[in-house]
């Protein structure tokens, strides 16, 4: 898969109204507890393929964060809270069943792997965007792009519209 282009100048996020931005992650504490963290680890890649394949799931980007060996982490757009919470809780889909095997892993795990989670519920015009020269990321890629001066030139104008980003 190929690098998207970059765009020409600066750009802002086109999102509109209310953001919602998950972000997930996972610390391998101990190495040799490699039955505990291995199928946390492996977890994630299966849900994050199924909510891409499923167009009307509510994920509209993702970012993964680098932290090393040790730790792994998501960054994640979502189109709603009611979609985000609508994927946590569905019996058929991937999470519920990870979410039941973890639970009774980390049981014995003694620390051997941690979890962690944050939600935010970001109100519109509470969130702004630049990006220069080059290709969509974050906000931008999960909402699109469009020229800065539709939203105003400064952070603190785009900030000022209540429109957002």
């Amino acid at each position: 898969m190929g690098m998207a282009p970059a765009s020409e100048g600066r750009v802002t996020a086109a999102a509109q109204g209310e953001v919602v931005v998950f972000l997930i992650g996972m610390r391998i504490n101990r190495w040799r507890a490699v039955r505990h963290w291995l199928p946390t680890l492996v977890a994630m890649p299966r849900m994050l393929k199924e909510l891409s394949q499923d167009g009307g799931s509510g994920l509209l980007g993702l970012r993964r964060l680098g932290g090393g060996l040790r730790v792994h982490g998501v960054v994640q757009y979502w189109e709603s809270r009611e979609k985000l919470l609508a994927y946590a809780s569905d019996q058929s889909g991937q999470h519920r069943p990870a979410w039941a095997a973890f639970n009774r892993r980390v049981r014995g795990s003694k620390g051997g792997v941690g979890i962690w989670h944050e939600t935010y519920i970001v109100p519109a015009g509470s969130y702004e965007s630049v990006y220069l020269d080059m290709p969509p990321a974050g906000l931008g890629a999960a909402w699109g792009v469009e020229p800065v001066g539709r939203r105003g030139e400064r952070a603190a104008q785009r900030l000022a519209t209540g429109a957002a980003c």
